[in-house]
């Protein structure tokens, strides 16, 4: 956009809908497992409570964008419509499912979907919130670890407090990684040589 007063072209940011704020619970979507029981746990909470709940997923363009400088604004501004009525509706199939386990009245539901990282934007879209509910693991490679890197960043920086549910998957998981590691001791202790005294 050229700016008169500047006279100089200016970068202006595509136009994000105005964060929600006021009581409410966010839950963090982004289709996986932790997600799912995410969500569940925000829906019951606000249920309980009486308030709303804003389901966040977070979206970015392609790099391949951004190299690419012959795409237009108005073209810009289609495909990042695009990306964000996608990411809408997966939120929205995850929230029908939720609803088909949920006991009683759903409470009332925003869906949002929100440009940039996850950790960002969750942060962002938590401000002035009674609580954040994400996953403890998202769609991440490192799946021995106990929290993911969105969840942790979110526990550390959120303006409010935040609830880390874990899937039933990943508590099934931890469990095998305990008994794994409880099989591995005895064994440990058999090859081991006590000094004499």
């Amino acid at each position: 956009m050229y700016d008169e007063e500047a006279d100089l072209y200016v970068d202006v940011a595509l136009a994000e809908p105005e964060v929600m704020h006021g009581r409410r619970v966010v839950a963090a979507v982004d289709g996986s497992g932790g997600s799912k029981a995410a969500l569940r746990f925000a829906l019951e909470d606000a249920a309980r409570r009486g308030v709303p709940v804003e389901a966040v997923i977070a979206y970015r363009v392609p790099e391949l964008w951004v190299d690419y400088d012959g795409i237009g604004s108005p073209e810009e501004r289609r495909l990042h419509d695009t990306l964000r009525s996608q990411s809408e509706d997966k939120v929205r199939t995850a929230i029908d499912e939720a609803a088909r386990d949920f006991d009683g009245p759903l409470p009332d539901v925003e869906v949002r979907a929100a440009l940039g990282p996850p950790a960002d934007a969750l942060i962002r879209e938590s401000d002035g919130a009674d609580l954040l509910v994400v996953g403890s693991r998202g769609h991440g490679g490192f799946h021995t670890m106990l929290l993911g890197s969105t969840s942790m960043q979110c526990a550390m920086h959120a303006p409010c407090p935040v609830t880390v549910v874990h899937s039933p998957e990943a508590h099934s998981h931890r469990l095998r990684l305990h008994r794994e590691r409880q099989d591995q001791r005895p064994s440990e202790r058999r090859g081991r040589v006590d000094a004499p005294d």
